[in-house]
């Protein structure tokens, strides 16, 4: 991956991870943990959606889905950690 495509992903993360927070509405994780949890949650998130037959084309659709996939890893996470974020 070269710099820029590492700079998208990082913007994507910190993205997903930003609208993951006000979606679950928790302290959040600051903003190396939103990062994480954001690109965590691409990953997550194309793995479902290719398993789906969809493949995100363009940066709204990717942002979505690493979105979602990020909410479904908070949720797990505080389902396992007993809500504490």
């Amino acid at each position: 991956m070269d710099g820029h495509g590492i700079i998208v992903t990082l913007l994507i993360g910190l993205v997903a991870g930003f609208l993951t927070g006000k979606i679950m509405k928790g302290s959040g994780f600051g903003v190396i943990g939103d990062i994480v949890i954001g690109i965590l949650g691409a990953f997550v998130g194309g793995f479902i959606a290719g398993h789906l037959g969809f493949m995100p084309a363009g940066i709204i659709s990717t942002i979505i889905v690493a979105t979602l996939g990020a909410i479904l890893l908070t949720f797990l996470y505080r389902l396992v950690t007993g809500g504490r974020d």
